[in-house]
């Protein structure tokens, strides 16, 4: 397993709240995928991946202007993926950095984020490989505001629709698959 705390910590160098909500929120996001990974034994899924990508899925939230989780850059929070991909690119960690971009809502279609004007990179950003998509399932569970907490089904679709109808319709089918 690579240590994917060595890449946390270098951008997370000081012990304050946003490293421990990003910790704790990972963390949380990491056991349910493994949860899913250990009940689905029939799904070919990489559990070392799995919690490595997991772990590092919001790597770039720091750089984003979110002041209610801490923190104070200067991105729009939506930009976090695409902030999180490029870090894990220039560090080597090129398929950890696919967990990255294609986590927000239940995944981006091209058609979303042009309709929406969304400031992220103009193309599909969907969850393609099945780590990617239970790491994204996973993912709807918690928040980084209350990041102990996990959410019912109900408040992860309602946090779901403000993406769109095709967002909420993925995550339908996750949960049938994957719940």
């Amino acid at each position: 397993m690579r240590n994917y705390l060595q890449i946390i910590d270098k951008y997370y160098p000081q012990e304050n709240e946003l490293k421990r909500i990003l910790l704790v929120h990972s963390r949380k996001v990491a056991d349910k995928a493994l949860d899913i990974a250990n009940r689905h034994p029939e799904l070919p899924l990489d559990k070392e991946f799995l919690e490595e990508a997991a772990m590092l899925h919001d790597l770039g939230i720091f750089r984003t202007d979110a002041a209610g989780i801490h923190c104070y850059g200067t991105e729009p929070y939506i930009c976090h993926g695409s902030i999180g991909a490029a870090i894990l690119r220039e560090e080597g960690w090129p398929e950890h950095a696919l967990v990255c971009e294609r986590h927000t809502g239940a995944g981006l279609s091209l058609k979303q984020i042009e309709e929406q004007n969304l400031p992220v990179p103009h193309r599909d950003l969907m969850p393609v490989s099945l780590e990617e998509q239970v790491i994204c399932f996973a993912d709807k569970f918690f928040s980084k505001t209350r990041p102990e907490e996990e959410k019912t089904v109900e408040r992860a679709l309602k946090s779901l629709a403000k993406f769109g109808p095709e967002g909420v319709a993925r995550f339908e089918e996750w949960m049938r698959r994957f719940g």
